[in-house]
Parts: structure tokens; sequence; C-alpha cells
């Protein structure tokens, strides 16, 4: 939810206009055809008058998909004792006051709420809500099955969830159903490639209700709260700024109505008592106080119209006093214009307000950067969530790594994945539970913790779904019904096959489109093991002993006493097979560790100190581990604490851990390790394997210790020699990289207040800093935030553990704890880097970055295989070039599929993929038959040739126009993708 429902900062309502170059009319791709002509839409919008100022307002209501109640809870009303909110109520009560005036109007925006109520509802209640909508009374904004958050998602997930809401809404109720606004009034800043991706999905606008305090009163002043967004290089967007201006001393926040003007049943504001025959007769009041706000408001825009959110968190319950007040204010305002009033009040719709603006056919400023860091006071920046619950953003990656294996092999392996040998499986569970976990106080890490325990207990019980389906589809492909092991708890050394069977198999699944090759690391209490592939030659393989920090993690979750290490390669989109058998029992090798720090440690491509002997590159670089004492609010400066969504530390300078570790080294032929213990609560493991392009870190940090009442915000810091010039650079929601600049705002000129916080910046999948010599780029396994303080630095958030709330809504403060971790959260996360030269370091971070998000599945098998079992499989009949990334291949009904084929290269990045790429879709896959395609736009509820949207005009643009949309003139099966383009296929197959 919108934590900030009680701060003290205006956070105003913003919206942006995004516009792509693209032609066609709307037309319905999926779903039946509506056979009345409907006045939804554009269509459907109240008349205004040109000579006045139109007030639009619009009835609404947050609904969160879990904050402070769970997803289950806040639907049934449920646990009120921690807030009344009851969303099924909310939608009984609002399509029963619609239908008592057809002037009214409504927007909804949480398509998981939705869809449970309707559900629900009888096929008369049905018919009711579409005549609503096809009325254009109901109108439905976003679309998606939540309202994102926009620091910490992955840019996959996000379209897959808004691709299911707003397939949900096209198939019930037609073009009426579809979206025309992105409407994103709560997240806590906001990213460019949100903005790109409403546009690739045909928006016409996107309205969100917050950006930084700095930037608002800039805008306000010089009348630049509207604005062109170019949302990344190659297309154009547009965007709108709409600040409520209000009187000194109101609290108004994005997305609540005007102060004294709030007639839920959760306010206190008093009805409009329009008896003249009684005391209290308060319309002349009302109507007064109203036409000040409106006229102060509009002081600050363009145009005669503004808008004025009528509603907030979890409203309309009762909505009848929500009509019956707003009836009469839009009555009484307007017959003021006898008296010579030029103000106009309509109930509206923010599509119905966006088409006005694009009526006045004005020209707007244009922006080309992000709405990160947020902070809405001068010691209260919003930039702690890019780390809060570290362990949840891990699981959620981890999870979208599964679902994604769990689509393609619900497709590779035909009908029989959802109903196999193993029983009936399903993605679907996974999906809804993903989706949810996209929420902007999910995977945010800002909501209570039985609600966090929700959420990660939704993933779980979608993988459990989705390895029934995944064991039968690989049955089918293998021609092998043996039970198939899942081994979660790899990263700590927790498999109880492995751990004490004698022979086995395990299958690589690789989710990518490309070959990879791949460390596995297993849990055994052999000493000796033999490995074979798929073609029975021998993998090297060796026996290393479990670390004392991986002992320690896992308590008594898992017993082997050694790993079982060698590196795997798997095809595109397949599997491979590798046996195992045990040679010799037994203690750890004595000579597999030696307690001291290496001289050095090094493969042909890097050593330790940190060179890549292919490039002849060589940079100074240390690492180390700190911690900020994060801020309890009792300060001279100001009193607020570090919280889930705040960081604010004590100190721009922070407290070292240890400036020594105890260290062991690992050296064999796979892998060379340094294992490094600087505290109790804090060690690593430096790792090199003999192939690998990237040096790994794998950190262990925690339990974060309070004992000292004082709480911590652990970071790694890398300090190396490049000359960075105070910049650094990050990538927005795992695609396109954003250029950063200490105590900068390319917008305004930054009153810099928080030297540290106001320096951190989302990084969703990587960051790097570089000279004209040297990139060094840092791949994360989750959402961290991070910044660059000191030249030629880098540092990481790792962990937090807080002892006061942040005064946002959540009232808890942030102190994980667990039955397995009473005493406070251990994670477990790891850090690849990389070292290329500036022009060629794209080609070894993009791939690296696709290999973090998307991992291979290990699925195991006790005993041996039969000889007839398939041991190894492509669903390619050739690797996808270089550039190319397979985004998205899941079943969409009987006999089609979803494709998404993505760019993964931005323009001049890279001298050699950064440049069009084409592919031919019917010699794609190996055992489909591609038999009819059809693109669509990005969320796949649009024919891509009848999407149109508004065009809008910048008053300056020095960059040159965007290319064309893709376009195929050689085939109709050969597609042609350009430098971070998506495009999107719905494909007709037939199993080969």
């Amino acid at each position: 939810m919108a934590a900030g429902w009680q701060q003290l900062a205006v956070a105003p309502l913003f919206f942006l206009l995004l516009l792509l170059l693209l032609s066609g009319v709307l037309t319905l791709p999926l779903g039946g055809e509506n056979k009345r002509t409907p006045t939804c839409g554009y269509e459907s919008c109240h008349a205004t008058k040109p000579n006045m100022l139109n007030v639009h307002l619009v009835p609404h209501t947050h609904d969160d998909v879990g904050w402070l109640k769970t997803v289950d809870q806040y639907f049934y009303g449920d646990r009120n004792d921690i807030q009344h909110a009851g969303v099924q109520y909310i939608l009984d009560s609002v399509v029963d006051q619609l239908l008592k005036n057809p002037d009214r109007r409504f927007i909804y925006v949480e398509t998981a709420f939705f869809y449970r109520w309707w559900k629900r509802q009888s096929s008369g209640e049905q018919q009711t809500v579409k005549q609503l909508v096809n009325e254009g009374r109901l109108e439905f904004v976003n679309g998606g099955w939540c309202m994102s958050d926009e620091a910490t998602t992955h840019y996959s997930a996000v379209v897959d969830q808004m691709t299911m809401g707003l397939r949900f809404l096209n198939e019930t109720f037609g073009p009426c159903g579809r979206p025309r606004v992105a409407w994103h009034i709560d997240p806590f800043g906001h990213a460019r490639e949100h903005a790109s991706m409403f546009a690739q999905m045909g928006y016409d606008g996107f309205f969100f209700g917050r950006l930084d305090y700095q930037d608002r009163t800039r805008r306000m002043l010089a009348q630049e709260q509207e604005l062109l967004w170019r949302a990344n290089i190659d297309p154009l967007t547009f965007a709108l700024d709409k600040n409520k201006k209000n009187p000194p001393g109101i609290l108004p926040n994005g997305y609540n109505p005007p102060e004294g003007f709030c007639w839920d049943q959760s306010c206190d504001d008093p009805p409009i008592r329009d008896d003249p025959d009684l005391e209290d007769y308060n319309v002349d009041d009302v109507v007064m106080r109203f036409l000040a706000i409106a006229k102060s408001q509009a002081t600050a825009y363009k145009t005669n119209h503004i808008i004025m959110t009528m509603g907030s968190d979890f409203q309309y319950e009762n909505a009848n006093l929500w009509y019956k007040n707003l009836d009469k204010l839009i009555r009484y305002v307007n017959a003021r214009q006898g008296n010579g009033s030029r103000v106009n009040v309509v109930y509206s719709t923010p599509s119905c307000y966006l088409q006005e603006l694009h009526r006045a056919n004005l020209t707007w400023a244009l922006k080309t950067d992000d709405f990160f860091p947020y902070a809405d006071s001068a010691h209260d920046f919003w930039t702690g969530y890019f780390t809060s619950r570290p362990a949840l953003k891990r699981y959620e990656r981890v999870s979208n790594s599964h679902l994604q294996t769990c689509n393609q092999l619900e497709v590779l392996g035909g009908p029989v994945s959802r109903n196999g040998p193993f029983g009936e499986g399903n993605s679907q569970t996974m999906k809804k539970a993903m989706a949810v976990a996209q929420h902007h106080d999910a995977v945010s890490g800002t909501e209570k913790q039985h609600v966090a325990n929700d959420y990660a207990r939704r993933l779980a019980d979608g993988w459990r779904h989705c390895q029934v389906l995944v064991s039968n589809s690989l049955a089918a492909l293998t021609g092998s019904s043996a039970k198939r092991i899942y081994c979660d708890n790899l990263n700590i050394s927790v498999c109880p096959l492995t751990e004490s069977s004698k022979k086995f198999s395990v299958s690589v699944y690789n989710p990518l489109a490309r070959p990879v090759t791949w460390p596995v690391r297993l849990p055994v209490n052999g000493t000796a093991y033999t490995v074979s592939d798929a073609k029975g030659q021998p993998v090297d393989c060796q026996v290393v002993p479990v670390s004392r920090a991986t002992r320690e993690v896992r308590k008594n979750r898992g017993f082997a006493i050694n790993e079982l290490v060698f590196q795997v390669q798997a095809p595109p989109l397949g599997f491979s097979t590798y046996s195992v058998s045990l040679l010799q029992d037994g203690p750890p090798p004595a000579a597999a560790t030696k307690h001291r720090a290496p001289t050095a440690i090094q493969n042909k491509v890097f050593t330790l100190s940190l060179s890549n002997l292919e490039t002849g590159q060589s940079i100074s670089l240390t690492q180390n581990f700190y911690w900020y004492n994060a801020s309890d609010g009792n300060n001279s400066e100001s009193d607020q604490p570090s919280g889930a969504y705040i960081f604010r530390p004590n100190s721009s300078t922070p407290f070292v851990i240890s400036q020594r570790a105890k260290t062991e080294t690992v050296q064999n032929s796979v892998v060379q390790e340094v294992r490094q213990w600087f505290a109790p609560w804090v060690s690593q493991v430096v790792r090199l394997y003999s192939d690998s392009r990237a040096l790994e870190l794998e950190w262990t940090v925690g339990p974060l210790p309070i004992d000292d009442s004082l709480g911590k915000e652990v970071i790694t810091r890398l300090d190396t020699s490049i000359k960075t010039c105070e910049m650094f650079y990050t990538d927005s929601n795992g695609r396109e990289v954003l250029q950063r600049k200490k105590d900068f705002r390319p917008t305004w000129n930054l009153k810099q207040s928080e030297p540290i916080a106001g320096n951190y910046y989302p990084i969703n999948s990587r960051a790097f800093i570089k000279d004209d010599k040297d990139q060094l780029t840092v791949v994360t396994d989750r959402s961290q935030g991070g910044g660059s303080i000191h030249n030629g630095s880098l540092e990481i958030m790792l962990h937090r553990r807080l002892l006061y709330d942040d005064v946002r809504g959540v009232a808890e403060p942030l102190n994980e704890t667990s039955a397995i971790f009473p005493e406070g959260l251990v994670v477990r996360g790891r850090l690849l880097l990389s070292l290329e030269r500036p022009p060629a370091a794209a080609d070894a971070h993009r791939p690296l970055a696709q290999e973090a998000v998307l991992q291979p599945l290990l699925t195991f098998v006790d005993g041996g295989l039969s000889p007839d079992t398939r041991l190894e499989f492509s669903g390619l009949q050739a690797a996808l070039p270089p550039a190319v990334h397979l985004l998205t291949l899941t079943q969409w009904d009987g006999d089609s599929v979803l494709l998404r084929l993505e760019h993964q290269f931005q323009s001049r990045e890279s001298r050699v993929n950064s440049q069009p790429v084409t592919v031919n879709l019917q010699k794609l896959f190996s055992t489909l038959e591609v038999i009819g395609v059809s693109e669509m736009n990005l969320s796949a509820n649009q024919w891509k040739d009848e999407m149109i949207r508004f065009a809008w005009t910048p008053q300056t643009d020095s960059e040159a126009p965007p290319p064309k949309a893709s376009g195929d003139a050689s085939s109709t099966w050969e597609v042609t993708l350009r430098p971070m383009e998506i495009r999107t296929f719905l494909l007709r197959v037939a199993l080969r």
C-alpha cells in the first residue's frame, strides 16, 4: 500500500503518456466480440466546457494485493483489528451505486482482486457488470494482476503479471475491458523501463503519485509538471505530472481527495448538509472551499482541465456515502455557473481526463532519466526498500526462473505435462503467485512479516504444482517415468538423495536459448566419485569439504560432510543428464583445504588481483564488509528513523566489520576458493571455476547482532583504481542501463541532505563502474540497493535489521526472525564480477545477467537409468544468436503458444551484438511445427498492427527520431529484432 498515507509531504498525482510510433485501430485479438456498439472508453466521457475550468472527479479505491494483511484477508475483510478493509464488499457496493445514476463513474485497478470477486458472481450479476463496463461507467485502469513495484521487480515478471491481468479483462469484457491508461499511484519511485513497457503495451497514459519533493517543487515553480518521457533510446514516450496544489497546512497524497472532501466511512469529514432549514447547513461553505482548491490547483497547469482523485486505500466499502455527497458536490458547484462561476465539475476517469489534454494540442517538456531515488523530505529517502527482506527478494527471483522453466516444459512436453504419470500439474498456480509477488508491497519488502510469509508460501505452493508438470514433461521427453527428486536447498548444501545415494543421475535443464556451462555443487558423504555425461564421457569432478559457514547456516537440515563439484553443459532450451557413482566413502580429503591466505588463484581468464589475462587488463581491487548504524530518529536534524522503506544512516562513514579475515583455500582442477571468515555473522567465499569468465563472491550475512541496541545495514564495498569521475551505472528492471552521478539529478539542481541514502539506486541485476580502459561489472542474484559514494568504488547493501518503524504505515520494525533463525535472519547470496574493456563489456555482462536470472534446473533420479532413456534434448533446432533472448514461451490455449523474442543489447553498447538480428520462426523449434503466426503487443491483448495511441509533441528534441517499428519484408516467418526490441507472437503449433 500507499505507505505514505500519513506522511507530511505532498505526493503529487503524476501521469505519463507513453508514445510509440505505431499505427492501427483497436480490435479484439482474444475473447468474444461484443455485438452491441459499446460507448466505453473515450466515447463514454462526459462533455466538458471549453470556456471553463473543468474538474474531473475520479472515484477510485486503492486495494493493495497484500500489505498489512494478506491477499486473502484483504479480499474477505478478515483481521480488521489490523486494518478495516474488505475488497469483496467494495466491489459489491460500487456496482450497486453505479446502477443508481448513469452519470457516476468508477475505476478499478487490481485484477487479482476483481478476478476473485467476478468468479463468485451469478450470471445475472456478471451481465450487469458487463453493461456497466460497456457503457464506460466502470472502467479498468492499469489492469495488471497487481500494481507492481518499479524498483525491485524484473521486467520479465512484470510483463507476465500484466499479461495475465489484461488477458482476463480482454476475454471477459472484450474491447471495453482494455485499459487505456496505466495507473501507478503508489509505487515509491518510477523506473524508465516501466514506462517503456507500458508504451509497448499500448497505453495512452501512465498516472503515478510519487516523485521527489525537490523535483516536485521545481516543476510547480517552472510549470513543468507535464512532460514527455523518452522511455528508452529508441521509442519516444510522453508523460504528464499532475500535482494537486493545496493551500498551506493540508496534508494530501497523490491519490487521496482534497482535504475536507473525503466521504468514506473511514473518514471524519462532514457530509454535505443541504437542507436550508438545518442549523448546520453547509453547502455554501463546501462549494467555496472546493472552488478555492480547484482554482489554486489550476494555476500550475497548462490546460483548463484538472483531475481530483476521490478515494483512497480500500475505500468505497459503503459507496453510498461517497456517491451521495459527490452527486451533491457536482450539482451545487455547477449551479454557481448561473452566478458567473467558471468552474465545471464532472464525474470522470483518467482516460477521459487524458483525452482532454490530448485535444489541447500543446507541446510538452522532455525527460530522459528516471524518478529514482524518491524522497518525501530532506532526510526521508525511500532507498532502504531496495534491499529490505533480501531472502524474499531472492526467493522471488528463483521462483521466476522456476516459472519460466515450468512454462517452457509445458509447451515442449505437450498435453501430457499437465496430466501424466505423476498426476495433474499446472503452471497457473505459480503464475498467480508470481504475479502477486510483483506488488509494490511484496517483493519490495515493505509488508508486515506475516504477509511476507504468505507471499513465500504462495510461491512454494506454486512450485509444488509446477514440479508435477515438470516431472510429467521430462518423463515424456526422456521416455523414463522414474521418480524425479527436487533439491531446493542446494545453496546451503542440502539434498537428502545425493547425501545418501551411491548412484544417481542429475538432469540439467537450461531455460536459455543458448548453451550454458554451469557449476554444480552437490552435498555428499563420500570422498571419491565418477561423473559421466550424456555421451558416457568422464567429467572432471572433485570433492571438497563443506565449509564452516555452510554447516552453521544449514543447521540440522542436512548432514553432508563434503561437496561434489563439477561443471555441466546443457543445450539451449533443453537438458543434459549426468550419471554420478560413489567410488569411496570416508572423511574429507586431508589436503583439500589449507588454512592460509593464497598468494594467487587464477584460471585462464582471471587472477585474484583482479586481472583479465585475455585482454591484458589489471586493476587494483579491495573488497570488505561494513555496516551503517541505522538512525533511530533521535537527532537534531530529523526524527526520521531507518525502516522498511527509508534508509537513513547515522553517519556517512560505515563501520568496518573486520580489517582481517580468517582464511582457508581450496584449489583443484575444477574450482579454486578462498573461504573468508570476517565475524561470526559475516563470511564469504571467493570462488573461481576453471572455465568461468566471472569471479564469484558468495556472501553469508546474519544474524545481524542487535544486543548493542543498534540497527544495522550491511554493505559490501569494492574499491578499485578505476577513474569513475563520480559516475556509475545501474540497470532498470534488468534491461537498459542508466548513468548515475553522485549528488546529481539530470532534471534539477539537487540540494543533497543525505549523502549516502540520497546516492543509492536500485540494482536489479547489475551495476558497473568504468573509465576509458576498464569496466568492472557486478551481477547480482536479486534486487539490491547500492551506490558509488567514492571515486572508483561500488557498494551494495546486502542485509538490513532495524529496531524502529519508519512511520510509513507498516507499523513494525524490519527485524526478521524465523523458527530456524530465532536470533535473526541469515541470508546467503552471490555477486559475479566481470572485468572487460568498456566497448566489449556488454558482450560479457548481458549473457551473464541472463544466466543469473534464468538458472538451470536440476532434477535427480536415484539409481541407474534404463538403457532407452533419452539423456539429452534441445527444444530448439539451433541456438539463437547471442543478441537474442527467448523471453517467453508459454502455453496460451490448446494449439497455440505465446512467444516473446527480445534483442538484449542496447544501441551502440556492443560492436558485434548491437545490430539487428533476424530469426526464422518456422526453423525455431525442434519438436513444434509452427503453422500460424500473429504478432501482438507486449502484453498480448492487442494485435500489433492494430494498435494506435495518442501522439504528442515535445517542446524540444535534439535526438534523432526513433527508427520505425520492425517490419518483415522478406517472409511472414522471418522476424527482425533491433536493439532493445521485444516482439510478441501468438503461434499456432502442432507437435512434430
